[in-house]
Formats: C-alpha cells, sequence, structure tokens
C-alpha cells in the first residue's frame, strides 16, 4: 500500500479518493459529453421571453399593504375642540338667524370638524356656500348641492 500522504477536505475525503470518484463518473458519463443540449419542442414548449424571464426575478412586495399603514400613521389628525359656552351661544344665534332666513338662501361660510373613520381625531375644514334648511331631527345644517354638516361640529360660522 502507497504509505504517501493525501490531503483531506472537510468531510474527510482524501484526494486520491476524490481523483478515483472522478474517474469513475467520467468512465460511467463520458459518453454524453459530446452530445447537444437538449431543446424542448418549440411547439409545446415555446421559449420564455427576456422580459418575462426577467419579471420571474423582479422584486415583489412581502408584505402588502405595509407602506399604506406607515404612510397612514405618519398622517397627522387633531382633537376636537370643546368649546366655550359664550362660544357656543355666538354659534346658536348665527344659526337662529340662518334658519328665519332660510327661504333666502343666504351665503354661509363656516369651519367644523371632520372626524376621521380611519384614525383617532380629525381635522377641520372650512366651507361656503348657500344655505338651503336646517334638518333639526338629524341637526344637520343642508346646503344647495346635497352638502351636509353636523351641527355639533361646527366650529365658527359666519353669514356673509
Amino acid at each position: 500500500m502507497d504509505k504517501k500522504k493525501y490531503w483531506h477536505n472537510v468531510l474527510g475525503v482524501t484526494s486520491k479518493e476524490l481523483k478515483n470518484a472522478a474517474d469513475e463518473a467520467v468512465r460511467q458519463y463520458g459518453d454524453m459529453m459530446d452530445l447537444p443540449h437538449h431543446e424542448p419542442d418549440p411547439v409545446k414548449h415555446p421559449r420564455m421571453s427576456l422580459e418575462a424571464r426577467a419579471a420571474q426575478f423582479s422584486p415583489f412586495a412581502a408584505l402588502t399593504g405595509y407602506e399604506d399603514a406607515i404612510k397612514e400613521s405618519a398622517r397627522y389628525t387633531k382633537e376636537k375642540s370643546e368649546l366655550s359656552d359664550t362660544r357656543k351661544a355666538e354659534i346658536d344665534a348665527v344659526l337662529q338667524n340662518l334658519i328665519a332666513r332660510e327661504k333666502e338662501s343666504p351665503t354661509v361660510q363656516l369651519t367644523f370638524f371632520k372626524e376621521d373613520y380611519v384614525k383617532h381625531g380629525g381635522s377641520y375644514c372650512s366651507f361656503k356656500g348657500n344655505f338651503r334648511k336646517a334638518d333639526l331631527i338629524r341637526n344637520v345644517l343642508i346646503f344647495i348641492g346635497g352638502k351636509e354638516i353636523p351641527i355639533d361640529d361646527i366650529y365658527n360660522i359666519i353669514l356673509v
């Protein structure tokens, strides 16, 4: 037996064993080395376009909706301010005047709180329009064009 030292790889295979395995593979499969590369039937399996092949490796959103959730959490909302009794009395006086002049369709400019239905709080919005009527059962002001504003959400109101 040959006492010559052989190196070992991580799995403990010597270089001599590795060379013997390579020689055995060439002996068993050497006749295939010179065969042409297999081409599939182009009718049954047409070649994929480069764009379609590239799309297989394109990035995808693993967390669908994650970016929208981040944007939503960054969106700023305000708390609804509590009106003083004086401010409530001023708004009530303007509303009484507005209801008395309902037939004239007066122009009104107001600021109101609009509740955010996604997160807590909301925002203050301004609106200018012609008053149509007050629905005191639903507690809303209705304007020409169909806009409805809850009376309890009014922060400021002016007859223009």
